[in-house]
């Protein structure tokens, strides 16, 4: 009876004291449930990132502004970055919450709620650390280039394809209005059959000279193994790390690269052929033999893709695509010439905006819907190998050569992705299309 009386009065006290609970106000905060203007964690985008220096500051920029980011981690070798992008995204939160690593392996591990990451490293590691990012499931904006070879190009699309993630390249003119409206009168047939398009870069070359070795910093402070990567080894020198890197080949890929990748992707993008690239290319000479910084190519439908470098008098990385009946031509001026009135008459006015935020939206979104951003890892591949086609024939090209000398002439497979033919030239040619990386790096 006992047992029975208190298992009863039992059961009254706590169906009391839920009753209780039941009436009393129940707080939620209103940004969990989306009010005023907040995103729900749910539409929130958990983002980290590797390696931001200068260009990647202004990208992540773009980023912290997004409504539906949440930054949560940055991974970077050097100590003073790392501190200072930390520093940088608590202030904007008013937390302490951005955890730091030196270490990617490290960093990915840490983070399994990480969403997508952005990756502004230098040149040479761009493709591993994006392979890296896709096997380990993340979405991927990558700055450019993503690559130091025509087969590193490639491993980057297989491993996002491969792995379903979306990947977005830093080639944002795609999003500039001013560059769409130059595409748009060149795919329209206002320009009439397109016979040209052009890209203009920057000086092709780079040198395999060695900075002076110094001593080493600590690991914590830079990790020069880190550092180098996939990259052949090489003595520590303060200038690398500085952004001293560019121009020295163990590094970068010279100019054609450097800027091509946006030029000669807004060319691909004007003449229709993000799906393949030319199929010849050679250097040019002057009227002394003497070689110039410009290489031209071929398609297979016929337009001659021209890579110049003769200044910026519409801004950096102008692009001009030339028809049967005129030419457009536009950079980062933000200005679009044209050829003569009638074409002048197809341009409307617009208010330029920020290519770089529309951008990285246009990702933001793609992450969501699961869509392929306009810069993505197909598109990209194939601009990237253009370009370092174009450089491997300037690179091969004497640099000086007779009236009676033929140049040199590279036919390209775009589907095998390898040089046609026989003799010195194709051969030193397909070498080319590969670097040694570093072990135990791969790809």
């Amino acid at each position: 009876m006992m047992t029975k009386e208190f298992t009863r009065r039992q059961f009254i006290r706590t169906a009391a004291l839920s009753a209780t609970a039941v009436a009393a106000p129940f707080y939620v905060p209103g940004k969990l449930l989306g009010m005023n203007g907040a995103v729900l964690p749910s539409e929130q985008i958990i983002l980290g990132a590797l390696g931001i220096g200068s260009r990647g500051s202004g990208v992540l920029s773009s980023f912290l502004n997004q409504p539906d980011v949440r930054f949560l981690s940055i991974c970077d070798i050097r100590k003073s970055q790392r501190e200072a992008i930390k520093r940088r995204v608590d202030e904007q939160y008013g937390s302490s919450d951005c955890t730091m690593y030196r270490d990617m392996f490290e960093f990915y591990d840490a983070n399994p709620q990480m969403d997508a990451v952005f990756i502004a490293t230098g040149d040479r590691w761009h493709t591993m650390a994006s392979i890296v990012a896709a096997k380990a499931g993340k979405d991927i904006y990558c700055e450019k280039p993503l690559s130091l070879t025509i087969q590193e190009s490639r491993a980057v699309a297989v491993a996002v394809n491969r792995y379903g993630r979306i990947f977005q390249a830093g080639t944002q003119r795609r999003n500039a209005e001013h560059f769409q409206l130059a595409a748009k009168l060149a795919h329209t047939g206002k320009l009439g059959k397109i016979t040209e398009v052009h890209a203009n870069t920057l000086s092709p070359g780079t040198t395999h000279d060695w900075l002076p070795a110094q001593p080493e910093p600590s690991k914590d402070e830079v990790d020069w193994d880190l550092w180098l990567g996939p990259c052949p080894w090489r003595p520590f020198n303060s200038s690398y790390v500085g952004g001293g890197w560019r121009g020295h080949y163990d590094f970068h890929g010279g100019g054609i690269l450097e800027w091509g990748t946006h030029t000669i992707d807004s060319c691909q993008w004007g003449n229709q052929s993000d799906d393949t690239v030319p199929v010849e290319y050679w250097a040019t000479y002057d009227n002394e033999g003497n070689k110039t910084a410009r290489v031209e190519a071929l398609y297979a439908n016929g337009v001659k893709l021209v890579c110049r470098n003769d200044g910026w008098a519409l801004g950096s990385c102008s692009a001009r695509f030339v028809g049967e009946e005129g030419w457009v031509e536009t950079g980062d001026s933000g200005r679009v010439e044209v050829s003569s009135d009638a074409l002048r008459n197809e341009l409307k006015r617009f208010t330029r905006t920020d290519e770089t935020r529309n951008h990285v939206r246009e990702f933001l979104d793609c992450v969501k819907s699961r869509r392929l951003p306009v810069c993505n890892a197909n598109v990209a591949a194939n601009a990237h190998i253009a370009s370092h086609c174009a450089k491997i024939v300037w690179d091969l090209s004497p640099s000086k050569k007779s009236s009676s000398e033929e140049g040199i002439v590279l036919k390209f497979d775009p589907e095998e992705e390898e040089f046609l033919g026989t003799g010195s030239e194709v051969d030193a040619a397909n070498r080319l299309r590969s670097r040694a990386m570093r072990s135990p790096w791969r790809c």
